[in-house]
């Protein structure tokens, strides 16, 4: 069974809680908005830890730092029955400063030509309203799960 490992970076903007979401890359996802973004995530195995593959897995896909603290968010099952084991950590960054790693892919398929696509082809912030219609189903608990440890540890930021 594949596990990945995320980060969900969070801010509060006008007393308004936002969200880091990311948009994959690659021409599967090209014209996927409501249901395609994601947390900043990737696969793992043991030995390594899930917060330590979440960590590197931020860096590379975003090129944003990720110092903590974490607040774990669990893990979800995704309907592929991968599952996502998710941290949240309050920060700030600038989508277009985007830098993230590439993988290659046969494209056109069954053409012999093999082109590099982003891993993320974009980061954008959005408010829990807008990010539960953007954010894979399978990770809307993740949503969820932020803003009830948010509300629980100070009831004047959830």
């Amino acid at each position: 069974m594949k596990t990945s490992a995320g980060l969900l970076m969070y801010r509060h903007t006008g007393g308004v809680l936002q969200v880091l979401l990311a948009h994959p890359g690659g021409p599967f996802w090209r014209n996927k908005d409501d249901g395609a973004w994601t947390l900043p995530k990737g696969e793992y195995e043991a030995p390594e830890e899930a917060l330590a593959a979440a960590r590197r897995e931020f860096g590379e896909e975003t090129g944003f730092p990720a110092p903590g603290p974490f607040l774990p968010l669990g893990e979800v099952k995704q309907k592929s029955g991968k599952r996502v084991a998710a941290w949240a950590f309050h920060g700030d960054c600038e989508p277009g400063a985007l830098c993230s790693n590439s993988f290659e892919l046969e494209w056109p398929p069954k053409s012999g030509k093999r082109q590099s696509f982003p891993e993320i082809d974009r980061v954008q912030w959005f408010t829990l309203a807008e990010a539960r219609s953007k954010i894979h189903l399978a990770q809307r608990d993740l949503l969820d799960r932020l803003e009830a440890a948010l509300a629980s540890a100070d009831p004047a930021h959830g």
